[in-house]
């Protein structure tokens, strides 16, 4: 007789990731010069919200403070299923973990006129919270107004050899 074996839970395809949220706004507003993975420190209602997805990520913007980073304007929702006393403040600032090169690269750069670091992705790898911050510069109007009608050019060209094929 063959021995039993355990039924193994369905593996994601991307070996472990989730991506539970994507700053699609980001990239319509900002130039995207370079991103990097970093942790994020958070407390245990905050994480159990992110597995549930109720998290946004539209107007959060990272700032480097005393050799820190930081994460503003992240609203995770307050967890359903625990009681009010153990809630965290849903748009509480979250201290992002980078090594100390990384934080003085940033520092630098953001020092420069017109860059900011924005949140781009929020990820699950192996059961850890991780944000995608980007080194941004802002978009002129011009500038959002070329990139539709570059996408909308590009779409028409793709629908139009759709149809020829």
């Amino acid at each position: 007789m063959c021995a039993k074996t355990k039924a193994k839970p369905a593996s994601t395809p991307s070996g472990g990731e989730k991506v539970v949220t994507v700053n699609r706004k980001a990239f319509h507003d900002y130039f995207i010069e370079e991103d990097m993975e970093t942790g994020i420190q958070l407390t245990g209602t905050e994480i159990k919200s992110i597995r549930d997805g109720r998290v946004n990520l539209r107007d959060g913007y990272a700032r480097i403070q005393n050799g820190e980073v930081w994460l503003h304007g992240m609203h995770i929702s307050p967890y359903e299923h625990s009681g009010a006393y153990f809630q965290h403040d849903p748009l509480r600032p979250k201290k992002l973990l980078l090594h100390r090169k990384q934080i003085d690269y940033l520092q630098k750069q953001t020092e420069t006129a017109g860059y900011t670091l924005i949140p781009l992705r929020l990820v699950l790898r192996r059961g850890r919270a991780k944000i995608d911050l980007g080194l941004a510069r802002g978009k002129r109007d011009f500038d959002k107004r070329q990139a539709l009608a570059e996408r909308d050019a590009k779409r028409q060209i793709d629908q139009a050899l759709r149809r020829r094929d």
